[in-house]
């Protein structure tokens, strides 16, 4: 793989998939000696190198940061002139087809404001190497498809650091003169360097076990600061449910005899997956009622799941290079949204998940930074994280699930497994286990891999009363993205059904394959025109173009059997009525009105799904439906709607928020559906204007007893200007001031208001005493969420632009990754007007013109420039 340093003043080098070869130099065993302190930690390493195939090239170890003091060859010390440093990494010619490099280096955790590598976090020492983090704690071979086995010892003070993990299993423990002590971890099963872990701190242990199929004990256990031990059982029970989950559907166990986690503070992901010592980002393993709400719980679920889940698709069998990265992600993603989809309603499952995608991933894919899931280039890796590679990357996965049928499936997963195990894999090696496994021809599917876009599918469905068929014509076009001008046909699968309008009965579903770019599809004993509902249950990430009209979508939204595709037709009933409004047509927005009365007086319906298919579709959403984005017209048609929903229904909102209430706190589906359904009924309750509306919030804020709705009413008061709102918004500070990950929340709240004046609140939050730049979980409560807030942050004066300009240029000098997630938002200039396409671009040449300006963020803002 080509070198991604580069030299002080000289241009970022360019990472290219097509210039991959395999690893010159293999590292089959490591041995590593830490001696863990905050100002000074030394970190000795031992790997054993095997030449890799005929050659004469040096042993290239990759490094950043470090200060090398020892390096030996075979025992033997080497002098200053038998080893060079080339841009951070130690270069180290040798003879002969095998050695042990011995190195020992120096390096200072607690100055480690990246988070990548060795840092400390709230007391602790931890780390994170996914995807080049390794190369800052000791000098490595840092590339996926070098799979060694690791033997770590770590020594530190017992009293600072009474615990020490890593990964694997525990072999040995013992105490050292000076109040030290030292523990022995191994891990038997070869892992990428960007798998290694290690965790010492002052932690208390939530201690479970689980049984795997096989009858063997795993000793669990969920590692936080003692107090936060009450709010780790939620994740525990996430933890055990994944295991017996993943050996019902997938057949696979556990390796190991010990599986932990550790919650930690200051943490630029999510949570990572390292074998057998999964390090999570506090927000996703915390929960209790007080302070987590509905969608916190269900993001410690799914999260704890996906990281368990990654301890085959992405540990047993790894990318071979990081062009591959959705192989691992992409796969797990699939297989934590059908786990949470099992655990609780598999309808709203798919309708968060789809929201989801098309509010990050289908922006992601009309930009700048459009990308395919197998990406060709890139300057740095840690801007490959993003929901192309997750969430677009998960939907091949399950187009090939339904394309296949779940035994197909199955038996294909068994295969990539047990061909790979052991591997560093690739996209295309995945690919043909399905085909083999599956017994199926993916040639032109492939192309889902290779080309970046979302594709348009314009449907046209007529009808001959002669013959008494229906004929459906389906056109697909995959516009242009950067370095794609040109696009071959996809291989789409559509789930069709044809819909009776006089019985509202339907003939059952069809998979169609849409494979070139206009193909007819025949369907005979239709006397009557039928209604078409076309992509039902999401089966395709694409974008459906139909003529049904809005009597049409009506229809759908009280009959359609499929789930998403009835929530699909009542958003595109409200989006018709809009974008319709946004372009000065005065359009009637009596049927939406109607057909959200039908819904929510429905019967057969669950709150959950109510809640869902009742809510506006959001404003960044009702953008990415016209070609130029005006976000005050957006704002504006948005308010009036719901103001027109919440008057016209008045006393239906109050018999659902009413009807609600006596709701006592549990994680049922009927308790949480409830929660959901009551917040949606105060939204409307207080849009529709009463005089009340900012005391019955009020009144909800103080007598939750629930975060759910609790944070619901808050955000509600903070859209407007009453007194109450500011008695809200102190009460919650005060209660949760010194609780980081809730007070996030009063920041977040704060920051995604659709208040005359959020742009000046924000700028006011960002210098508050809470407020810090170092923190990747507060960044994204404020600047993350303010980017998200199309009609604040795109406020006309420009100053949105600024103010998130402004936290990127000083958040690079500290956390150059976290930095760069807060560009794409100005890279979407050329969606808006002149006026407002210039602010950004002028705010993205001022950063680029920073002296020193990371990788990161220079790959971000130079392409959002392009």
């Amino acid at each position: 793989m080509a070198d991604t340093q580069s030299s002080p003043g000289t241009a970022p080098l360019i990472v290219r998939r097509q210039d991959y070869r395999p690893p010159d130099w293999l590292v089959p065993e490591i041995t590593l000696d830490f001696s863990l302190d905050p100002v000074c930690t030394q970190v000795r390493s031992i790997l054993t190198v095997r030449r890799n195939g005929e050659h004469d090239r040096p042993l290239k170890l990759d490094g950043d940061d470090l200060t090398p003091l020892e390096v030996k060859v075979d025992g033997q010390a080497l002098t200053a002139d038998q080893w060079s440093m080339e841009g951070g990494a130690l270069i180290v010619p040798l003879s002969g087809a095998a050695h042990q490099v011995e190195t020992l280096v120096e390096l200072a955790p607690e100055n480690n404001s990246k988070l990548m590598g060795l840092y400390a976090s709230g007391g602790l020492l931890c780390t994170q190497c996914e995807a080049e983090g390794f190369r800052r704690i000791t000098f490595f071979p840092d590339r996926p498809d070098v799979l060694s086995r690791y033997s770590v010892r770590l020594e530190a003070d017992r009293a600072r650091y009474p615990i020490l993990l890593a990964n694997g299993d525990p072999i040995e423990q013992g105490s050292l003169p000076e109040g030290r002590h030292w523990a022995l971890w191994t891990d038997p099963f070869p892992k990428p360097c960007y798998l290694f872990a290690l965790v010492a701190g002052d932690l208390a242990c939530n201690a479970d076990s689980f049984v795997t199929m096989s009858g063997r004990t795993v000793k669990l256990g969920i590692w936080v600061k003692e107090a936060d031990l009450p709010k780790t059982a939620h994740a525990m029970q996430a933890l055990k449910n994944s295991m017996a989950w993943d050996e019902r559907v997938y057949g696979r166990e556990y390796d190991l005899d010990v599986f932990n986690i550790v919650a930690v503070a200051d943490f630029n992901f999510g949570a990572m997956e390292n074998k057998g010592l999964n390090i999570f980002n506090s927000r996703y393993i915390l929960a209790d009622p007080d302070t987590a709400t509905d969608i916190d719980y269900d993001g410690v679920e799914g999260v704890v799941a996906h990281e368990y889940f990654h301890n085959w698709s992405g540990n047993r069998v790894t990318c071979r290079d990081w062009f591959q990265l959705s192989l691992k992600e992409g796969f797990t993603v699939f297989r934590d949204q059908d786990f949470s989809a099992d655990m609780g309603s598999a309808a709203v499952k798919r309708i968060e998940d789809v929201r989801v995608l098309r509010a990050a991933q289908f922006q992601e894919d009309s930009g700048p930074l459009a990308h395919p899931v197998r990406p060709e280039s890139y300057m740095e890796i840690s801007n490959f994280y993003t929901a192309t590679i997750y969430n677009k990357g998960a939907e091949l996965i399950r187009m090939m699930a339904l394309m296949l049928g779940r035994d197909r499936f199955r038996a294909g997963a068994d295969l990539y497994f047990e061909r790979h195990d052991g591997q560093a894999a690739t996209c295309e090696d995945f690919v043909r286990a399905m085909e083999e496994g599956g017994g199926i021809e993916l040639a032109q599917f492939r192309r889902w891999y290779e080309q970046a876009g979302t594709p348009r599918v314009r449907a046209l469905l007529t009808h001959d009363a002669a013959s008494q068929t229906a004929e459906l014509v389906l056109e697909q076009t995959v516009p242009p993205t950067p370095g794609q001008p040109d696009k071959q046909p996809m291989a789409i699968p559509l789930r069709i059904s044809l819909f009776d309008r006089e019985s509202g009965t339907s003939r059952g579903d069809e998979l169609l394959m849409l494979t070139e770019a206009r193909q007819s599809f025949l369907f005979s004993k239709f006397a009557a025109p039928p209604l078409l509902s076309i992509n039902r249950g999401f089966s395709a990430p694409v974008v459906i173009e139909t003529d049904r009209t809005q009597a049409d979508l009506a229809f759908l939204s009280a009959h359609d059997d499929d789930p998403f595709a009835r929530y699909e037709a009542m958003q595109q009933l409200m989006v018709n009525v809009l974008v319709g409004r946004v372009g000065g047509q005065a359009v009637d927005d009596a049927a939406v009105v109607a057909a959200i009365r039908n819904t929510a007086t429905d019967p057969s319906l669950d709150d959950a799904f109510i809640a869902e298919a009742i809510r506006l579709p959001s404003e960044a959403y009702i953008g990415d439906q016209l070609t130029e984005v005006d976000p005050d017209a957006i704002h504006a048609a948005r308010e009036s709607l719901q103001h027109r929903i919440g008057a016209e229904l008045e006393p239906l909102w109050r018999d659902i928020h009413a009807r609600t209430q006596a709701n006592s706190f549990s994680l049922s589906a009927a308790a949480k559906g409830a929660r959901k359904l009551r917040n949606t009924a105060l939204l409307y309750l207080c849009a529709s204007g009463i005089e009340e509306g900012a005391i019955v919030a009020f009144s909800q804020f103080s007598a939750a007893d629930n975060m759910t709705e609790r944070q619901a009413a808050l955000a509600i008061l903070a859209n407007g200007s009453s007194a109450e709102r500011e008695a809200a918004l102190d009460i919650f500070y005060n209660r949760y001031r010194d609780d980081a990950l809730t007070l996030d929340k009063w920041f977040q709240t704060q920051a995604f208001a659709f208040h005359p004046d959020t742009v000046d609140l924000v700028e006011e939050l960002g210098r508050h005493p809470d407020f810090t730049l170092s923190n990747p979980n507060r960044i994204r409560s404020l600047y993350g969420a303010f980017a998200g807030n199309q009609w604040a942050f795109h406020h006309r004066s420009g100053k949105g632009y600024r103010l998130v300009a402004d936290c990127i240029i000083a958040l690079d000098k500290i956390n150059p990754q976290t930095a760069a997630r807060l560009v794409p938002p100005l890279g979407r200039w050329r969606r808006f007007g002149e006026a407002r396409a210039g602010l950004m671009r002028a705010e993205l040449q001022r950063i680029l013109a920073q002296p020193g300006l990371s990788r990161d963020v220079t790959e971000q803002a130079s392409k959002s420039l392009d």
